[in-house]
Order: C-alpha cells, then structure tokens, then sequence
C-alpha cells in the first residue's frame, strides 16, 4: 500500500513529494496515504472525458468509502490503510469530508464572485490539507492549526495564479469577478490570454493577498512548533519561490507555465530540513 500511494505522490511531480521525503519512515508513508486520496479525490473532478453526473455519483461513492472504512468495512484496502492512519495519528474526520464538499464546488461553479467566495474553496481544497497534515507532522501548540489554514490559502492562491491559462482553457476563472471589474479586465480578455497593463495590476493584487497569507502563517507558526514541521516549511519556501517567479516574468502567465524546477525543489527541502536538524 505503501508503494502504491508513494508512486501516486511521485508521478503527480508534486513539491509535496520533496517536501516530505525526508520524515520518518511511518510520517512518510502516512503523508504519501493522505496525499493519495486528496490526489485522487481531485482526479475524479479533473477527469474532463466525463460527464459532471458521472463525477458527482463517484464523489458520492468515494464519500460512502471513506465513512465505511472508518469503521473498518470499506471493500478497498486503500480506505481501510486510510481509515488506520487517520486513528494512528488522531486525525479530525472533518478536513476529509471538506475536501470532498471542495471537489463538489468545483463541479458547481466555474466562476467566483467574491474573494470571500474563492477563499471558501481555496480553504475546502487546501486548508484542509495543510489540517490532515500537521497531525502527522505533531505539534504543541493549537496555533499550528491557524498555520495550516492560511498556508493552505496561500498555496491554493499561488497554484491559482500560476495556472489562470490552463484553468480558463477548461473553463474555468478563479480570479474573483469583482476584482476583475475593479481592474477593468474582462472575462473575454482573460479567455482569449490578453496581456495588458490591467491584467498585470490584477495580478499584482491577489498575488499579494497570497503574500498576506504566507505571513499570516508564519506569524502563526510558534517556535517550538518549527522543527517538527519542516515538511511543511519546505512547502511554504517552495511555494514562495513560485510566487516570486511570476512576479519576476511580470505575471505574463500566458506565454508559458512557470514553474520551481525539479532540481530547486529538492535543494529547497534539503535546505529547510537541515536547517531545523542542525540549529534544533
């Protein structure tokens, strides 16, 4: 089970697999399960050869999974190795079924109104993750939670930033309508990769709501809480490396995907989890 939710973990090319390649054995093989079924809760929605009816029966189905294996009766042995970490770590059922009601928003909408609205599903797709997570990773202070919400929120706003092309080539617009008014940039103008001066200043500001977040999180991080943390961390340098690209290319998300390489990932995480070995 193990190798089947690491290979999950290492196909998908995530930043979350150099992030927690170097926990402990069990830490890791837990990471690699959980991550598994985020990755694959979100595959049921991301596959575009289906029909959205085909997708909300499979979401049901995955839901009745996951609460059968809670008590140990589900008929797939990956919900029931899910179901053993989730009591070996005491994780809340809770981010769990967030995470599906997240997937089923995106089913629901294609469009946001508010920034209120987006940040709802970033904390329903992400934030729940980052709560998954930190149990596994221990910690002694509640606000290590506070850290994991607003980590999740600045993920999910980078990711969103990073991807304003792909996401409207299927169709969907994450950058909140009411900003998109507020910068006098159109929906056509987005789906048709207009570059402008507007479109930049747009950019500009909900990149820095992502940089509010970052901060809010490490203001939230107590110090002891550091150390046992690093996985995350080396999400977090990861991420912010990300953001700083696309401010660097001037937020031009359209002549191409920026992306952290492979090879800068893997110094990154090398990077953090020595630091807090050797300084703590």
């Amino acid at each position: 089970m193990s190798d089947f939710s690491q290979q999950i973990a290492k196909s998908s090319k995530s930043s979350f697999y150099y992030a927690f390649s170097l926990l402990p054995t069990d830490k890791r093989d837990a990471m690699n399960t959980v991550y598994a079924f985020c990755r694959q809760t979100d595959d049921i929605v991301d596959d575009g050869n289906e029909p959205e009816e085909v997708k909300y029966e499979k979401l049901r189905k995955w839901r009745i999974e996951l609460e059968k294996s809670l008590t140990g009766n589900s008929d797939y042995q990956f919900f029931n190795k899910l179901s053993h970490i989730i009591q070996q770590f005491h994780i809340p059922i809770e981010p769990f079924f967030e995470l599906i009601r997240g997937m089923e928003m995106d089913l629901q909408n294609n469009r946001y109104l508010s920034f209120e609205d987006l940040t709802l599903y970033c904390y329903r797709v992400a934030s729940t993750v980052g709560l998954m997570c930190i149990e596994i990773f221990g910690y002694k202070n509640n606000s290590a939670k506070d850290f994991a919400v607003n980590l999740g929120l600045a993920l999910q706003l980078t990711n969103i930033l990073r991807d304003v092309k792909i996401d409207a080539q299927n169709g969907r617009i994450y950058l909140p309508q009411q900003d998109m008014v507020k910068f006098n940039y159109s929906e056509a103008e987005l789906l048709s990769s207009v570059y402008n001066e507007n479109f930049v200043q747009l950019m500009r500001y909900e990149a820095q709501r992502a940089k509010d977040y970052f901060d809010k999180a490490n203001h939230a991080l107590d110090l002891e809480d550091k150390p046992a943390m690093f996985a995350a961390r080396a999400m977090q340098h990861i991420y912010y490396k990300l953001l700083q690209k696309i401010e660097a290319s001037h937020y031009n998300v359209y002549e191409k995907k920026i992306k952290v390489t492979k090879f800068e990932k893997v110094g990154i995480a090398l990077g953090v989890w020595a630091k807090y070995s050797l300084v703590y």
